[in-house]
């Protein structure tokens, strides 16, 4: 009897233990389950243009069409109706963009042909480069940013092998070996000039972060199109589904860069103006000590230019140190594409609202300046009723011409001067062109991508 009374006592108390085990364990599951709805809850999507815009996934915005950008719900609690949510701007990040020479390392690769390479020797050095990110399984974008090569392979016609170079990088070399390359290739017509390269993924991963497109997710790879001039240490990028014509338009355009002041296309070149002798407001010359001590002083004139409000600037310290900027070119009697280009960019002003000025400038030179006065370029912002933070340049013509030679500008006849529309970041290095007269949302979203993409690369660094 007294047996069975302690078995019957046991049994209790193992079931009273085995009651407050599964108690717990449901508790400890309740508790990760709520933790994992509130990490939710704290990652929301936002209209960079309308923070009132909010969804729990990625998207575009209904009223502007801009991408929804990633933001944590505290951020978004401090954003008001008309602010714009932004990120911290770290410092710089030397030796990458058009404004530094770009340090390309001599990666060992193999193209779709299995020819063993180096990537800097034997595919970039003297010549004229275009680069884009692939991978053969995507499903995506790149099968049509591949399709857009083999149209610039055909715009660009003999000059590719010759002088032009193609170059599609594998994100994905542990997949893309040589014969799947090949075959790749083959789909698309690709003719000698055009390689595609692989490799061990370590060294390859080196590659595209020393070429600023490295993603530890291959599906989130750049959508981008690296261009250079290795001689000239010119170096650009432009989006991967631009217009052929404007791609292969901005591939010749580097590749008529030319390291003497002489180019390909018989142009001369304005003469180098000193970058510390400059116009003042009465015309006069005022000498200034401005030492450089970044790579991207080094590249662009600091010569001293004048606003529409007649106030003298120092065109890098003053208009580019910091910032993310765009920069388009004009003159004020075009009867022309400049009229239309200024209010399809006023819009884009619009689009950024109170970032123009602070964080990103909108600068438009003229290719005028004799003729573009101070006074003349007023007249003109006000009848298109410009905001602040967005700056018409003019002053002597040695140092406009000088400004313009070094951002791309520079033309002999000003009736030929370009409207494609230069968009740079100062702190990374990240240089970009596109059409001047493209969708206002979509050059305001490209700009504000440009000056989010150093917090967006560190996160992924991160990650990886």
């Amino acid at each position: 009897m007294k047996r069975n009374i302690k078995s019957t006592h046991a049994l209790i108390a193992l079931f009273f233990l085995v009651a407050i085990c599964a108690t717990g364990t449901e508790s400890a599951h309740a508790s990760q389950k709520a933790r994992a709805r509130a990490s939710q809850r704290q990652v929301e999507y936002a209209c960079p243009m309308h923070p009132e815009v909010k969804a729990k996934r990625p998207g575009t915005c209904p009223k502007c069409k801009m991408d929804l950008r990633r933001v944590s719900v505290a951020a978004q609690a401090t954003v008001s109706d008309n602010s714009i949510v932004t990120v911290p701007t770290p410092e710089r990040a030397d030796g990458a963009g058009q404004a530094a020479v770009l340090r390309i390392p001599d990666t060992p690769v193999l193209d779709q042909d299995g020819r063993k390479l180096n990537f800097y020797s034997d595919l970039v050095k003297g010549k004229t480069v275009a680069i884009d990110f692939i991978f053969t399984t995507c499903n995506g974008v790149c099968p049509t940013m591949t399709a857009k090569f083999r149209q610039l392979q055909q715009a660009l016609g003999e000059r590719v092998g010759r002088d032009i170079q193609l170059i599609s990088i594998s994100v994905d070399p542990t997949t893309d070996v040589p014969a799947r390359l090949h075959a790749y290739a083959e789909k698309f017509h690709a003719a000698p000039g055009w390689s595609f390269v692989t490799g061990d993924k370590p060294q390859i991963d080196a590659l595209l972060r020393a070429l600023g497109a490295f993603a530890p997710d291959k599906t989130k790879h750049p959508q981008t199109i690296l261009i250079g001039n290795e001689g000239a240490n010119y170096w650009t990028r432009t989006l991967g589904l631009s217009a052929t014509k404007t791609i292969a338009e901005i591939v010749t355009d580097a590749a008529d860069k030319d390291s003497s002041r002489q180019t390909a296309r018989g142009v001369k070149t304005p003469d180098p103006a000193p970058s510390n002798v400059a116009a003042t407001a009465d015309g006069t010359a005022s000498v200034e000590n401005t030492a450089s001590t970044r790579p991207s002083a080094d590249y662009f004139p600091n010569h001293l230019l004048l606003t529409q409000d007649n106030k003298p600037v120092r065109f890098y310290n003053d208009m580019l140190k910091d910032k993310v900027v765009l920069i388009n070119f004009m003159f004020t009697t075009c009867q022309g594409v400049c009229s239309p280009m200024t209010a399809n960019l006023l819009k884009v002003q619009q689009y950024l609202g109170d970032r123009v000025g602070r964080d990103i400038n909108m600068i438009t030179i003229t290719v005028d300046p004799t003729t573009d006065t101070v006074r003349v370029l007023k007249d003109y912002t006000e009848r298109f009723k410009i905001k602040p933070g967005w700056y018409f340049l003019t002053g002597k013509k040695e140092n406009v011409d000088w400004v313009l030679y070094k951002v791309g500008g520079y033309v002999k006849n000003k009736a030929e001067h370009t409207s494609m529309l230069v968009m740079g970041n100062d702190v990374t290095g990240e240089w970009v062109k596109l059409p001047a007269m493209a969708s206002p949302a979509d050059i305001a979203n490209a700009a504000i991508k440009l000056a989010d993409s150093k917090g967006d690369s560190q996160a992924d660094s991160k990650n990886d």
